[in-house]
């Protein structure tokens, strides 16, 4: 993929003063003070508002952002052809979806691998064992706490945050003043332990598949996340209150092929690490051969199942039955089980963004971060920023912008993009998760309150970073 954004770029962006001498036809319009650059910046913008507010106006946040998109290259193609200069739209388009076809690929797969456990029983499995602990409030919290920062950093924090949502209100019940602080930990937690491995979040996940950090280099992070997490975490728990709740739940088994399908996740994983580490190839394609290790569980526990034989009419209730009993699986209803909505977001963000940058505001941006500010504050403030846009967005943009700094500030950067999201309720999909899943305990006004406290670990964080990997700049 990195030689490919290079062609594309050099095919794009400097393609040869020789060639633009010659060829005036092949030199890309600057567009940013242009009525069509403005009514780029509004779709986008306007769509980016739209989406925010989704739980508000019931409107899924795709359907804005890939119309945004759609009419954004609408824009700039129609005016490229205006002017007889067809073909470098058509380039920097495809050079945008080659990005988000290999995100989307490996986002495939890790999704299907957390709904194919969520189908076998083990996150249910995990919160039941939980709440027969008879813990109290502070143990739960700090629990609750430090499996999120771990599990984050594997899976998805939207997933991470709410199945340890499930057990806060499960356990909390009443007690508003515990699921309130419990919710606000989990956040925190869970964006930090996203913030250092290379397919724990988003952020960092593009970072790796752009090729800018090595892959254990992401775990320099590790420190630094831990401070974001634990500081604050350390000052709210002497506002948790003590005592120790009654909650009982019924022991459930876990489905047959559950051990093996964390194995095999375990295997997919290390599978798309040999591909980017040892061979040099992207690490969807390492993920995609992982999707076939379930495809084959898959057709094993089909085949094994007491209802492979063929029904007749009669019975088909009685094999129906026996197929709950025998626990057969089918790993293309974990497919179609998808998060469709936020793929297709990502979707509309990727190109939005690569039509922004087609148009040149990008370089005016990374004109202004990374040469008018030092990086440092360049990229402590785009950690602010992914507060109130989704950090996946911002760290998309920055790397479009690609600007020449040391790995030390790309690993900046990404820490802040990936922890900056923990300042507010809605800066991550973790936080917006959980607005809904303790809706009017946990609310925007009892996460605002404690912003001093995360910013607090924000600021410890990056001192840090700084401290013990200064040798990265």
């Amino acid at each position: 993929m990195k030689s490919l954004l290079i062609l594309s770029s050099l095919l794009l962006f400097s393609a040869g003063l020789t060639a633009d001498e010659l060829n005036p036809a092949n030199r890309l319009l600057d567009l940013t003070h242009h009525p069509i650059g403005y009514a780029a910046l509004f779709l986008f913008f306007s769509a980016y508002a739209l989406a925010m507010i989704e739980e508000v106006t019931a409107l899924r946040k795709s359907k804005p952002m890939v119309l945004a998109a759609s009419l954004i290259w609408v824009c700039i193609a129609g005016q490229y052809v205006s002017e007889h200069r067809t073909g470098l739209p058509e380039q920097a388009f495809r050079s945008s979806l080659l990005g988000f076809a290999e995100l989307f690929l490996f986002l495939t797969v890790s999704m299907t691998y957390l709904n194919a456990m969520e189908d076998r029983g083990i996150f249910d499995n995990l919160k039941i064992w939980l709440l027969k602990k008879r813990m109290s409030y502070r143990q739960i919290y700090w629990l609750t706490g430090i499996l999120s920062f771990v599990l984050s950093s594997v899976l998805n924090n939207l997933t991470t945050a709410l199945l340890m949502g499930t057990v806060i209100m499960a356990v909390g019940r009443d007690n508003r003043r515990f699921i309130g602080l419990a919710c606000v930990n989990v956040v925190v937690a869970t964006n930090a332990g996203g913030s250092f491995s290379p397919f724990g979040d988003i952020t960092t996940l593009l970072v790796w598949q752009k090729g800018v950090v090595p892959f254990l280099s992401f775990y320099s992070l590790l420190v630094p996340s831990i401070v974001n997490f634990a500081l604050p975490a350390l000052i709210m728990y002497f506002f948790i209150p003590r005592g120790k709740p009654s909650a009982s739940a019924d022991a459930t088994t876990l489905k047959r092929g559950g051990i093996a399908i964390i194995v095999l996740f375990i295997l997919t994983i290390l599978t798309a690490i040999t591909f980017e580490n040892l061979l040099g190839l992207p690490p969807a394609g390492g993920m995609l051969m992982g999707l076939t290790y379930l495809k084959f569980l898959s057709f094993y526990l089909q085949k094994t199942s007491d209802t492979a034989e063929e029904a007749t009419e009669g019975e088909e209730k009685v094999l129906a039955d026996r197929a709950e009993k025998n626990q057969s699986f089918d790993v293309f209803k974990q497919v179609s089980a998808l998060e469709w909505d936020t793929m297709l977001f990502f979707y509309g963000v990727m190109v939005s963004v690569g039509g922004l940058s087609f148009i040149g505001y990008l370089d005016l941006a990374s004109d202004f971060l990374y040469t008018d500010l030092d990086p440092t504050i360049a990229n402590v403030l785009v950690g602010i920023i992914s507060a109130f846009i989704d950090n996946g967005t911002i760290m998309y943009a920055v790397l479009t912008m690609n600007p020449a700094i040391s790995q030390g500030q790309w690993l900046l950067v990404t820490l802040t993009a990936g922890v900056g999201g923990s300042l507010l309720a809605i800066g991550s999909a973790a936080g917006v998760g959980l607005l809904g899943q303790a809706k009017g305990i946990y609310t925007f006004g009892s996460h605002l309150k404690w912003m001093p406290v995360i910013a607090l670990g924000y600021a410890a964080s990056i001192a840090t970073h700084f401290f013990i990997n200064r040798h990265w700049f």
